[in-house]
């Protein structure tokens, strides 16, 4: 029996070996910083500071999607945000939230979230059962 499982141990090392090795490659090749290319979006976050109507929102969005490298919008007339993605390789967010303040004539504000907002990461991740679990095994003191 001991013989048997001594026999097992190596192929079993070197396969577990070989899986955390492959794991390790996948990571590296996933999180790497890539190039924008044709297929990257970025999302952006305009704040406006006046109240909105659901007219002036739908002419905000009308406004953002004529925008070229726009694809995308969300306008949220209560608490005044629109987050729209875009092509980086088409368009840049600060000339188009800066021309939207310009021809809407709206103070508009782009949202940065802070370098502290950004280690929190993920604002859903705090809410999911996956995310309880990680911050009660591995949390910051």
């Amino acid at each position: 029996m001991i013989r048997k499982a001594l026999k097992i141990l190596p192929w079993a090392g070197g396969t577990l070996a070989c899986l955390i090795l492959v794991l390790i490659v996948h990571i590296y090749l996933v999180t790497r910083p890539k190039a924008p290319d044709a297929h990257t979006r970025i999302m952006a976050r305009m704040d406006i500071k006046q109240s909105l109507s659901q007219e002036d929102g739908e002419q905000v969005k009308t406004w953002l999607y004529s925008q070229p490298g726009v694809d995308h919008v969300l306008v949220n007339v209560s608490s005044r945000i629109a987050v729209f993605t875009y092509s980086p390789l088409i368009a840049d967010a600060g000339d188009i939230i800066s021309r939207c303040s310009q021809s809407l004539h709206y103070t508009t504000t782009r949202y940065v979230p802070s370098e502290a907002d950004l280690q929190k990461g993920c604002p859903a991740m705090a809410q999911s059962l996956t995310g309880k679990i990680y911050h009660l095994f591995i949390s910051k003191k």
